[in-house]
């Protein structure tokens, strides 16, 4: 591929803190050779967000993707933001548009895609580790696309407040009960066990976390589909706890391919090659293992 750029090469990046655990090249690139598109992709560490989208302006970077921690901040710096996007408070995917930013999220119709090639989230009791940036997209996606019994946003101490905002916010969209509670013992106990879906929305079990888990593995049994949205590694620690409870379980790489071909769209307004990037991100996973 690096024989094949040259000044008209349209590059697109993600950017993050951290980033080293990043698959998203591998993905992308794989897809644009695999269609013959002069484009590349890179990754960039980044903590500086307001000056790594003027960088975005300044180098006519073609697209971004936006990870953790920085989904949220992102918004303030950009021309405009899908109707959607606004209401989740979260953008993960950057479009330059000739000079114009243009942010969306792709995060929930990814995470919605994965989910239900297992089991339909109608009438079925939701619940959601994190309320971050990922969380606000699954959220909206989860409750307003779809039409589930019950949601609930399990917060991490001091994050109460974050929480309440996000479960007001998805609640005006919705017909579902809705409720933020906090990971703690007491809490946690009751509302896992009766949960037909779990996502975790958190960068627990990612590196370098990868030996923690939010949830006690004794709540965990067959009843339940544990989806988490971390892909690297394959088997979170949360995910081998599930398995070794007869819990169906998802990693995350069918959301994470699922969200960066809607990206892929949007950058090239070229269909995705879904099976060009979901084998490379396998063939990287095992590589790493």
């Amino acid at each position: 591929m690096m024989d094949s750029i040259n000044g008209s090469t349209q590059i697109c990046a993600v950017i993050g803190d951290p980033i080293q655990h990043t698959l998203s090249p591998r993905m992308h690139n794989a897809a644009f050779q695999a269609l013959g598109l002069n484009f590349a992709y890179v990754a960039f560490h980044v903590k500086d967000v307001r000056r790594a989208i003027e960088g975005m302006r300044g180098f006519n970077l073609r697209g971004l993707s936006v990870t953790i921690p920085h989904k949220v901040e992102v918004m303030q710096h950009l021309d405009e933001i899908d109707p959607l996007a606004k209401k989740i408070g979260a953008v993960n995917t950057i479009v330059n548009r000739e000079g114009h930013l243009f942010g969306t999220n792709t995060d929930g119709l990814g995470a919605l895609k994965a989910i239900e090639e297992h089991e339909r989230l109608d009438g079925k009791t939701v619940v959601i580790l994190g309320v971050g940036g990922s969380a606000r997209g699954i959220a909206f996606a989860a409750a307003c696309q779809r039409k589930p019994a019950r949601l609930f946003l399990m917060h991490r101490s001091g994050s109460e407040a974050k929480a309440n905002a996000l479960a007001s916010d998805v609640r005006a969209h919705s017909n579902a009960l809705i409720a933020a509670a906090e990971l703690a013992p007491e809490t946690t106990r009751d509302i896992v066990r009766e949960a037909d879906v779990i996502i975790n929305t958190t960068p627990v079990g990612m590196h370098p976390h990868v030996d923690a888990c939010l949830l006690d593995e004794s709540l965990l049994s067959e009843r339940h589909l544990v989806f988490d949205t971390i892909y690297n590694p394959a088997r979170t620690l949360l995910l081998q706890c599930a398995e070794r409870r007869f819990a169906r379980t998802i990693n995350g790489v069918p959301m994470f391919v699922q969200q960066g071909a809607e990206q892929f769209r949007l950058w090239t307004e070229r269909e995705a090659p879904v099976d060009v990037m979901t084998a490379a991100v396998e063939q990287a996973l095992k590589g790493s293992a």
